[in-house]
């Protein structure tokens, strides 16, 4: 029995074209099922059918459901199923795998050449080393024609990156060493084609949906389009592009990153016209003045002055532009509020509507903004694996492989939702790593050893008089899970990812416990625990290799990993990549992050070959992505309803529009003022949806803003001591002393404190303390002496070697004078004190107490009071009105209050400046002068004692800019420093 043959015989290739905008999976089925409307109902069967991805298979197949056909079906393929049963092929070597091997190498080379790159980009540069190989696999292109290249015109660096490729030469030799994924499929596709030329194929065989962007796809579809009942269908083609247009595009380096290029270099390949291009279906495009629109404003860079020739004849601009809305926000967020805003409205009116980027932290922000409508949107790239729970362990618990382990390091690991998961005691576990934090917190810089960890077990826990029986153990599998990976020296990958194995899952079960918790459960633990199998079946060509090299390795095979959430999603809501805009149809397409460097997005950076390197050994150029994103943008621009949203600034400065989105606006408002209305409504229908979206925010009812807090107290609820050092706190912002000392609210100290102003001060103040004890008596402080004791105590102060350094290169500025001025004082008196403490009982039942730093007393007996400033020195009148601490240490001195000193008669009180400029601000001072001071403190106590007088938040600060630790809590901000005070009476 003969077969009617699908397509009658041809002398040329076969291949067609579907319009901008339709949806092309449904489009090329209606074309096929129309050409075999005549045929037996099996003659679809006999239909085989190449796709490029898996999502496009499954498109194809839902819509054959949907059209009730669920007897013969057509045998859908993926492209990279050629060859996969083909056992005579050699097993392609796994990326992973490669780039192990590899590493070695790299390390060699950048010990050799440290200007490279970092040690921390070693597996980065192997990565990208391995796609190099790849691609050079796929591509067809042999070592010699990569090491036959001219670089003498270069610079040193491409040609020391050629001479090393050339080490890396077995990797390309087939012979020597297995081939690589695209290599593999390079070998089976060319010996398809070799089989379809000796005997071609008699069946239809259709390639749907590719662009032949890549060497070995391109090959099969030639040998397809030839085949006596083949062809090819190809997405999104360009159908008003004109014939000079495309006979110009011709070179990748300045042609590459038009969305069209591909086409026509297929088309050229096969001696086809791109202007006689049959149609695969009869269907049009949804928008045809739009497409029209939009092949010229996409056209080529050389022929961009034909929009001022064809700009004015496009006509139908308003009908091009009725279904589009441009939303341009002022932020990021204020972008997927209103595109969540937008989803939300479609899918009320049971729409299917699809978000289209490649801005994934975009899309995470759209998913939180429907979460207020408990809306999970159907997103086909998931979860990256890194950024999920396991994924996020495994990274932590590898970071302290090798590294001395923090109190923030161990913390985080502690806190982890999966560490000591699925254990009966988790409860007790989530207690003591909250108690353990508070207890580092109020320890800062506290070293985390496993003697610190059991002497903190061993203290009874806050509000209790008895130890916790159950902190011990608790503490002692915390060592023996955590406290030992810090001595692990380089070794093997496959013992680092043993011991690392080993760590998380202990981690995860808790103290005692069988099995390995919730660490490997779910989607994402099944993912995160294939990851963790891929580096171990890869180990052995790893060698050795550092923790921290481990580290670096793990991140890259966890961010390569993905998890599908499982979750029943909204169907009606989906998110596609810019790819799948091709192969999926929706009612209402949003084409979002259409800034530069978002869509499209940066060039790989290539640290082996430049783009001209690239051109010339006929390997892809870096504009090619940028072409490819260019199509998935007009194809998708060419759907019926359309929502284009940008933000013009991100999160560090201005952005610039996309480039797509920059000549069609520039091309509107050139063609005059059709095309200028045109934009000016798509960017109102924008506005109208960026102004709603910020009604969300916006209360039904404004809560009146809080007034300038400035509270009474009773004084009971007053703490009846305060220090010198405070008192100026208390006149400028009594608001903190009512948080600190009536509420007795503390801020959390920093886990691991940096350098701060105050530790330098009392770095400061300890080394002039130590000098001036040091001194043997009867010598004069050199400049020597002090920089010895300056080394000395930033030694043993301060942890950071680059701050040691940064410190006493300050001090050693002013060290040679600050010892001539420490002379000079020294020869009139001699210092008899230094932190020494002191207090006393003033009449109102307060006790006022300091800590002074330094008491020197004359020749005539009277003494001097100093203070030392690391900042600027205050002003006389700062002292008059704000400053009192010496006044107030002054009172003290005068009672005989200090600790081991009798009543001293003070006659000058000074502040020094220990920094460069030194300075000095020196007051005399007299009984009378003392008594005063006495007298008006107290006054100032009395108000708040009796409650006469509020804690006003802000009274007087340094400066506007000034922050307290307490503004959140007196709400400033709701009020400001021109608002007056609101007294109110506390219970």
């Amino acid at each position: 029995m003969t077969t009617k043959p699908l397509f009658p015989p041809a002398d040329t290739a076969r291949v067609f074209g579907v319009p901008i905008g339709l949806d092309f999976p449904k489009a090329s089925l209606d074309g096929l099922l129309h050409r075999l409307a005549d045929h037996p109902p099996e003659a679809l069967a006999r239909v085989e059918i190449f796709v490029n991805t898996a999502r496009m298979q499954r498109r194809l197949t839902d819509e054959l459901s949907a059209q009730g056909r669920a007897g013969f079906l057509p045998r859908i393929r993926l492209l990279t199923d050629i060859g996969a049963r083909d056992l005579t092929l050699p097993k392609a070597t796994s990326s992973l795998q490669r780039q192990l091997e590899l590493s070695a190498l790299v390390a060699e080379l950048i010990a050799a050449a440290p200007d490279i790159a970092p040690r921390s980009a070693l597996f980065d540069l192997s990565a990208s080393l391995v796609r190099l190989l790849d691609e050079c696999e796929g591509e067809g292109v042999s070592l010699d024609r990569l090491t036959g290249l001219d670089v003498g015109d270069l610079s040193a660096h491409w040609e020391r990156a050629l001479r090393f490729i050339s080490i890396v030469a077995p990797f390309l030799d087939s012979t020597a060493a297995p081939p690589g994924p695209q290599g593999r499929q390079r070998h089976a596709v060319l010996r398809q084609i070799a089989q379809w030329e000796a005997q071609p194929s008699d069946h239809p065989i259709l390639i749907i949906g590719s662009t032949g962007s890549r060497g070995t796809t391109s090959l099969l579809m030639q040998a397809v389009a030839r085949l006596p009942q083949g062809a090819l269908i190809l997405p999104g083609f360009d159908t008003d592009q004109p014939a000079a247009v495309w006979h110009r595009m011709t070179d990748a380096l300045s042609n590459e990153d038009h969305p069209q290029f591909r086409y026509a270099r297929l088309l050229a390949a096969l001696d086809l016209r791109p202007e006689d291009l049959p149609l695969w279906t009869t269907a049009p495009a949804p928008v045809p003045a739009r497409n029209r629109l939009t092949s010229l404003a996409l056209r080529p860079a050389p022929v961009t002055d034909q929009w001022r020739a064809e700009g004015p004849s496009l006509g139908e601009i308003a009908e091009a532009l009725e279904g589009v809305t441009l939303i341009e926000a002022s932020s990021q967020r204020e972008e997927a509020l209103s595109i969540a805003t937008a989803l939300r409205a479609a899918a009320a009116e049971n729409r299917h509507v699809a978000l289209i980027t490649p801005d994934r932290v975009l899309t995470r922000q759209v998913t939180a903004a429907l979460d207020r409508w408990r809306i999970v949107p159907d997103d086909s790239a998931g979860k990256p694996l890194i950024l999920s729970a396991p994924g996020r362990l495994l990274r932590h618990v590898a970071g302290l492989i090798g590294a001395e382990l923090g109190a923030a390091d161990l913390l985080v690991v502690l806190k982890h939702p999966l560490t000591h998961s699925e254990h009966p005691e988790r409860g007790t576990h989530l207690r003591h790593t909250r108690e353990l934090e508070l207890h580092l917190r109020a320890a800062p810089g506290l070293a985390i050893t496993p003697d610190t960890l059991r002497q903190w077990a061993e203290t009874p826990p806050p509000g209790s008089k008895t130890i916790d029986p159950t902190r011990g153990p608790w503490v002692d599998w915390v060592i023996a899970t955590l406290f030992d990976l810090a001595k692990t020296p380089a070794q093997t990958v496959a013992a680092l990812e043993a011991l690392h194995r080993a760590r998380s899952e202990a981690l995860a079960a808790g103290p005692n416990a069988v099995g390995t918790g919730g660490l490997w459960d779910k989607e994402a633990g099944a993912q995160a625990l294939k990851a963790l199998d891929q580096i171990r079946e890869a180990a052995e060509a790893g060698g050795t290799i550092t923790p921290r090299d481990y580290a670096s390795l793990l991140a890259s095979v966890l961010a390569a990993g993905e998890v599908r959430d499982p979750i029943q999603p909204d169907p009606r809501i989906t998110f596609w990549g810019t790819l799948e805009a091709r192969v999926q149809g929706a009612d209402l397409v949003v084409l979002a992050g259409l800034n530069e460097g978002v869509w499209p997005g940066l060039p790989d950076p290539d640290p082996w070959m430049n783009r001209r390197m690239r051109h010339e050994a006929g390997l892809l150029v870096p504009e090619r992505q940028v072409g490819l994103s260019a199509h998935d943008f007009q194809q998708a621009f060419g759907a019926p309803e359309v929502i284009l949203t940008r933000a013009t600034r991100d999160s560090e400065a201005e952005t610039v529009p996309s480039r797509w989105l920059n000549r069609l606006t520039n091309l509107l408002d050139g063609i005059g003022p059709e095309g200028q209305t045109a934009l000016a409504a798509a960017r109102a229908r924008g506005d109208a949806m960026i102004a709603c979206a910020g009604q969300l925010d916006r209360p039904d009812i404004m809560n009146p803003a809080t007034p300038r807090p400035s509270p009474r107290v009773k004084r009971a609820q007053i703490r009846l001591r305060i220090s010198a050092s405070r008192v100026e706190t208390l006149i400028r912002d009594p608001y903190q002393i009512y948080a600190s000392d009536v509420l007795r609210l503390a801020p959390l100290q920093p886990l691991d404190p940096g350098p701060t102003p105050a530790l330098r001060g009392t770095v400061f103040h300890g080394i002039m303390e130590s000098a001036l004890k040091s001194l043997p008596e009867g010598a004069e402080l050199t400049e020597a002496h002090l920089m010895e004791t300056a080394d000395r105590v930033i030694g043993a102060l301060v942890p950071w070697p680059e701050t040691r350094l940064q410190w006493t290169a300050r001090f050693a500025s002013f060290a040679g004078p600050l010892a001539a001025e420490e002379r000079a004082r020294q020869a009139t008196a001699s210092p008899i004190a230094f932190e020494i403490r002191g207090a006393t009982q003033l009449g109102n039942g307060v006790t006022l107490s300091c800590n002074a730093d330094r008491i020197d007393r004359a020749e005539d007996g009277s003494a001097i009071l100093y203070d030392y400033k690391t900042g600027q020195l205050p002003s006389e009148k700062q002292i008059d009105a704000l400053v009192k601490q010496l006044h107030l240490e002054a009172i003290i001195a005068a009672a005989g209050d200090f600790e081991d000193l009798p009543p001293l008669d003070i006659a000058r009180i000074s502040y020094l400046r220990l920094n460069k400029g030194l300075g000095e601000r020196s007051l005399a001072l007299t009984p009378d002068e003392i008594g005063k001071a006495r007298e008006a403190f107290v006054e100032i106590l009395d108000g708040f004692l009796a409650g006469s007088r509020g804690y006003t938040a802000r009274r007087m600060p340094r400066d506007l800019k000034h922050v307290s630790e307490y503004d959140h809590l007196s709400r400033f901000g709701e009020w400001d420093q021109t608002d007056l005070p609101s007294p109110e009476e506390m219970p």
